[in-house]
């Protein structure tokens, strides 16, 4: 979950997105926000644990298909998306039920598919597919490798090509989570900006609670 608090902070933190999440037409809950992300995007980038044995080869091969298409052409930007893509189906086809959390066995497909990823932003000269940016943050966010500097980076790829308070509330959360007070507090005020006028003053009480840092589990 992208929640790690604790105690009343949690409570009052779940119930301001719950009460954000009806205002905004339940938008946060597609980023997995109050929300088993496993029933968001998830599902629809083909994540999920019901995969079957028979379907996982017909993965490896595809995966294999690419690798060559990529040794014949290394700057192929098709070929690197779909690698990045197959590798996470690959790693949350492994996700157990009742989890979102990719277990131990998964995490080396996804970090090739970071790796891909990586590779496949240098191709596009820092301009990737907003759609391919959202399993980048699946492969970096706390269920994934926990790399939160890096899932910031492709929430600021959501955030400028959602443009709406939703996603950059999103982005102060993950900027919060690397350290990036800069990048929160810029993003916390362009959520604000972005909202209903009636809206704005709760916006700007869940931006707040966000630029607050998770304690550290002991």
């Amino acid at each position: 979950m992208l929640f790690d608090l604790r105690g009343r902070r949690r409570r009052a933190v779940q119930a301001t997105y719950l009460m954000l999440a009806v205002l905004m037409g339940g938008g946060l809950v597609l980023f997995g926000i109050g929300g088993e992300v496993s029933g968001g995007l998830l599902d629809a980038i083909g994540g999920g644990s019901s995969s079957s044995s028979s379907g996982d080869s017909g993965l490896e091969k595809r995966i294999e298909r690419q690798e060559e298409r990529l040794k014949a052409s290394p700057g192929n930007e098709a070929a690197l998306a779909e690698l990045v893509r197959l590798n996470y189906q690959n790693a949350s086809s492994q996700i157990p039920a009742g989890t979102s959390k990719v277990p131990e066995d998964g995490r080396d497909d996804l970090r090739k598919a970071g790796a891909y990823w990586e590779r496949y932003v240098k191709a596009k000269d820092g301009d990737p597919d907003p759609g391919l940016a959202r399993i980048a943050l699946f492969i970096y966010n706390e269920d994934g490798l926990n790399q939160p500097a890096k899932a910031k980076d492709a929430v600021r790829v959501l955030a400028a090509d959602a443009n709406d308070t939703q996603t950059y509330l999103l982005l102060v959360r993950y900027a919060t989570a690397a350290a990036d007070t800069r990048t929160a507090q810029l993003a916390a005020q362009k959520a604000i900006d972005l909202a209903p006028k009636n809206q704005r003053k709760q916006v700007e009480k869940v931006a707040k609670q966000l630029q607050t840092p998770a304690p550290q589990q002991q």
